[in-house]
């Protein structure tokens, strides 16, 4: 069984996008990887934070994880955190990259050119995503075009410390893994449907109610043709809903819509299967947000779990290094 990992930052609702485009890869893979799940909250503070919002959306992202379908009994489910061998781990990969390295890194030239303020950690990150993942000596990484690059550096990172000082990190490999429904917003079909307060319209949060689900999607962009049939290039916003009825019901795209006439039908029929899809997801949420006790203890194993794992690879590295032991 290959060792995979994967992380998601705690910022914004979780929404039908991500879903359906990548946590039920997630919840497939547990089945065939030995899986490595963390909420990466340390990300999150390269921009100021609000600490009782970061605390409560750590929390609530961790809650919607397990609700969704991470099984801590068969997956490692943790917060970034609480397993310090990350932080440590980050500064030996930050004097293992090179200045020119971080600086070409594309996220940080996106998000520094928009920010009034940028932190050293914006700048640095890169170096405490590789040490996410190298730690625990992760076979592979899925990840979407846009992270890539991230594994690269990752990949050529581990490579160098392990020229310099001998094998000491298993070198990841990205995968791209097999493909979720494509989820676009409701108001906008050009663009993939987000965390962006932009257009709360256009996004459906896993936790929106049914009435809010229903007006969302019938208010959802389509054309005047009328014809329920699957187009992304030609009809972009029926193809999207025909894309998450499809997911939503386990059918192709191109064959969700037989024998529905109209975009009435096709809006309705999207908006009854969404609502199925959820009321599970959303009953186990809530059961674990009544009882935080126990998401804590799921969540205190996870790291008791990945430490375990993590201190191990920590040390290997830190022998071959030359650090004297304690």
């Amino acid at each position: 069984m290959a060792r995979i990992f994967s992380g998601i930052k705690p910022s914004g609702s979780v929404h039908l996008g991500n879903l359906l485009g990548a946590l039920r890869n997630w919840v497939s893979m547990q089945d065939e990887n030995e899986s490595v799940y963390c909420v990466v909250d340390l990300h999150a503070l390269t921009l100021p934070q609000d600490p009782e919002e970061l605390r409560a959306s750590t929390l609530s992202l961790a809650q919607m994880l397990i609700a969704v379908g991470i099984d801590p009994d068969r997956s490692t489910l943790f917060i970034q955190s609480h397993v310090s061998e990350h932080t440590e781990c980050a500064w030996l990969m930050e004097c293992t990259a090179s200045f020119g390295e971080l600086r070409r890194m594309t996220q940080f030239k996106d998000k520094s050119d928009k920010a009034d303020f940028v932190s050293g950690g914006l700048f640095t990150y890169p170096a405490l995503q590789a040490s996410d993942i190298i730690l625990y000596d992760t076979d592979q990484v899925p990840v979407g075009e846009d992270q890539r690059q991230h594994v690269e550096l990752t990949r050529d990172l581990t490579e160098r410390f392990n020229n310099r000082y001998g094998e000491t990190f298993v070198v990841p490999e990205a995968v791209i893994p097999p493909a979720g429904a494509r989820v676009m917003d409701l108001q906008d079909p050009s663009s993939k449907m987000s965390k962006s307060e932009d257009s709360p319209q256009g996004s459906i949060s896993l936790l929106d109610d049914e009435r809010t689900i229903e007006k969302k999607i019938k208010r959802a962009v389509t054309d005047s043709e009328g014809e329920v049939i699957f187009d992304s290039t030609n009809k972009p916003g029926v193809s999207n809903l025909l894309s998450i009825l499809g997911a939503a019901t386990g059918q192709n795209p191109k064959d969700a819509g037989k024998g529905l006439s109209n975009y009435g039908e096709l809006k309705g029929a999207t908006a009854e299967s969404v609502i199925e899809m959820l009321r599970p997801i959303q009953s186990r949420y809530y059961e674990l947000v009544n009882d935080p006790s126990e998401t804590n203890r799921l969540l205190m194993l996870g790291a008791d779990k990945a430490r375990e794992v993590a201190s191990t690879t920590l040390d290997r590295a830190k022998n071959n290094l030359g650090l004297l032991p304690r």
